[in-house]
């Protein structure tokens, strides 16, 4: 059936002699030939790029009398690649139009997105022979290329230095992947600016110095299991090359590019793990907040929901200011076994562009709070992104979402105590000795060693009773997340994407 259908189509496919379009926002489609594995299995391809926007979904169903047929699904995007093309191609439509507005003061990024097997990480960080990646192949290497020849050529008068940074987000969580993983705090200071504090930045002076970081921060990154792939990727990476003035620490410009962690993650709010169930509500949640993150940027003075998620709290200097430009290139695989994730894949992508600049008429957030208590500005943008996707997002789901942000700011809180006491017990070891030294003079001041002691005592009661406290809230908090995850799990489960 599905042949005969493509031999009514007009094959037009995408060329290196196609102009190259303007875009504030690009949303590219890339489809990936079959695997090896696919083709042991006598899968059967299904998709089908018939011109340079255009992408078909031909998916098999069975009416009521039990008679096969076949409904085609027409998708259209600013570009569609075709299995034939390679990574070259592919950069010189998406990343590519993006790099000199870097050097003009402006902020570009580069998104790549979908299902774990899809053909990300290949895009982004390059070819791949056996279980050997060739870094300078990929859209990391071929942007950083591009960077560095303006840098010595049109932009060599701007005295501009270039540096790198590469970090992860695992479950709500920054990890440094240039500095032994250590985790980071994401703050937004008094101008709303959002800083990673302590993220490492290192200098690159060209193309080999951004390979080593990128190979030196995937090899680090955390990788988990799911029925996709068995090497999953489980988190955001995401690697910024940072222009800045030379004797100046003034952010000039900068191009982030985002190795998103596996679309199909984001089911897994329901399993009975916490930690996969905290991965896929952090994925889901940052998935559909990055979403409308982009549509913002398209719709002058629309309110930017960037606290609903970390990704797109650390991201928020690229969604803003006029010069600010974004591509989103999502991979699908062609077999009929991954259809399903396939089509969510391909309606995530054509909703972040379908609206143009309109947008959509987005209710006051005040009007449709779920609880009677005000909201965290996190929370707000939540419920914000909730209205707009009412069909992605249950009221169960949106309680989840609320609880687990909750619970990960308790868990901050409680480890920032923790931590905090662990300080002042050396204080307090050295406080002991001096007040036992006292005690061993023949005529110490009793009276005055018991009335210390009691003060000490009373100070480290304190401190103690009230991370006691906290650490009780939390774990009922902790319990709370636990049943929801019940309730989810016995309701109906909410569309993917």
């Amino acid at each position: 059936m599905i042949r005969e259908f493509q031999s009514t189509l007009d094959y037009r496919p995408l060329t290196n002699a196609e102009m190259i379009e303007d875009h504030r926002i690009s949303v590219c489609v890339r489809k990936r030939p079959l695997n090896k594995k696919e083709i042991n299995k006598k899968d059967v391809v299904v998709v089908t790029v018939p011109n340079k926007e255009g992408m078909i979904v031909h998916e098999p169903k069975l009416k009521v009398d039990l008679t096969k047929y076949l409904e085609n699904q027409n998708f259209r995007f600013d570009y569609a690649f075709d299995e034939t093309v390679d990574n070259e191609m592919v950069y010189r439509y998406t990343a590519k139009p993006l790099v000199e507005c870097i050097f003009e003061r402006g902020m570009a990024t580069c998104f790549a997105y979908g299902q774990t097997g899809s053909g990300k990480t290949h895009t982004m960080g390059g070819d791949f022979s056996g279980k050997t990646q060739d870094h300078s192949k990929g859209i990391y290497a071929l942007a950083a290329r591009d960077v560095f020849r303006l840098l010595h050529s049109k932009y060599r008068k701007q005295e501009l230095i270039i540096g790198a940074s590469f970090f992860e987000i695992y479950s709500g969580k920054v990890f440094d992947l240039l500095n032994k993983k250590l985790k980071l705090r994401v703050l937004e200071d008094g101008k709303q600016q959002v800083q990673v504090v302590g993220l490492k930045e290192e200098v690159v002076e060209n193309t080999d110095d951004v390979l080593r970081l990128i190979q030196h921060g995937n090899n680090v990154r955390t990788s988990g299991q799911t029925s996709a792939n068995q090497h999953s990727s489980r988190s955001h990476a995401v690697f910024q090359l940072i222009l800045r003035k030379k004797g100046t620490k003034k952010i000039h410009g900068k191009f982030s590019l985002i190795d998103l962690a596996g679309n199909e993650r984001g089911a897994d709010t329901s399993s009975s793990d916490r930690q996969t169930r905290m991965e896929g509500a952090e994925i889901n949640k940052s998935l559909l907040a990055l979403k409308e993150c982009i549509r913002a940027l398209g719709r002058k003075g629309a309110h930017l929901p960037f606290r609903a998620s970390k990704l797109t709290q650390v991201l928020r200097d690229s969604f803003i200011g006029d010069n600010s430009r974004t591509c989103m290139i999502a991979m699908i695989s062609p077999g009929m076994s991954c259809c399903e994730h396939t089509l969510n894949t391909l309606r995530y992508a054509d909703r972040v562009k379908e609206l143009g600049p309109a947008g959509p008429d987005v209710k006051p957030v005040d009007n449709i709070s779920p609880r009677n208590a005000p909201l965290s500005p996190q929370n707000s943008d939540l419920v914000m992104i909730r209205t707009i996707n009412e069909e992605e997002i249950s009221d169960e789901m949106l309680n989840f979402h609320e609880v687990v942000n909750h619970m990960q700011d308790m868990e901050e809180e409680v480890l920032d105590d923790h931590k905090a006491i662990a300080d002042k017990m050396s204080k307090w070891i050295n406080e002991d000795k001096k007040l036992l030294k006292m005690a061993e003079e023949v005529d110490y001041d009793v009276e005055g060693y018991a009335r210390q002691l009691d003060d000490l005592l009373a100070k480290r009661i304190d401190a103690l009773a009230n991370l006691r406290d906290k650490v009780v809230n939390f774990r009922l908090e902790l319990q709370e997340e636990e049943n929801l995850s019940r309730n989810i799990k016995k309701g109906k489960r909410p569309p993917n994407k």
